[in-house]
């Protein structure tokens, strides 16, 4: 039986961190925090670029990065590249979530190279040509060219996450289909963030079943 204790010292010795390093993104998903407790009430969203120096010194205590912002993309941030290079350097374990395709390839590609042991996972909900429709701004078939790529340089195999819509709920099979032939990890993903069953985003029952 776990206990109260346990939990706190699981807590207060854990040496995982999921972090933001920054505070940009180009995307405008509808139920991103960023969207609905900041743009959407005309707020500037708060934060700021760590430092490399905040890297290096979180580095010394925690051994896995966890690069899975809620209010950014870890690609947006000037030095990400350097950061994964420097993780790697001191034995750390990470892992980067991308859903932003607003840089360029070679920034991508420089990143992949940075810390081939990273592990990435590439946020593109339904086909990529369609993907744009949650996740605003993106271009899904960009980022699923940066996923291939990836996997010409990277020690794991990208892992395609696909988050479930009502627009993209008729497209799972295929989507697995495609995973498959590119010998892609595919992740399926379920959202609570549903504003009642009249949430135009909702998927059917059947599709929340697929798993």
């Amino acid at each position: 039986m776990v206990t109260v204790k346990d939990n706190i010292n699981y807590f207060l010795n854990r040496r995982s961190i999921n972090i933001d390093i920054g505070f940009r993104c180009s995307l405008e998903c509808p139920k991103c925090q960023r969207q609905s407790q900041h743009r959407n009430l005309n707020k500037k969203v708060p934060g700021y670029d760590l430092t490399l120096d905040e890297i290096y010194k979180l580095s010394d205590f925690y051994k896995e990065f966890v690069f899975c912002g809620q209010y950014s993309d870890p690609i947006h941030h000037p030095h990400f590249a350097e950061i994964l290079r420097t993780l790697r350097q001191k034995d750390v374990v990470c892992c980067v979530h991308n859903a932003s395709s607003h840089k360029p390839e070679k920034a991508f590609t420089e990143c992949f190279e940075a810390n081939p042991d990273a592990e990435w996972v590439f946020g593109i909900d339904g086909l990529p040509e369609e993907s744009h429709k949650y996740r605003i701004n993106q271009d899904g078939e960009k980022l699923f060219r940066m996923m291939l790529e990836a996997k010409k340089i990277l020690k794991k195999r990208p892992i395609w996450q696909y988050i479930i819509f009502k627009y993209n709920e008729h497209n799972i099979e295929k989507a697995k289909a495609m995973a498959d032939k590119h010998d892609l990890t595919f992740l399926l993903v379920q959202s609570s963030r549903w504003k009642g069953d009249e949430d135009y985003l909702k998927p059917k029952e059947h599709a929340l079943n697929a798993f």
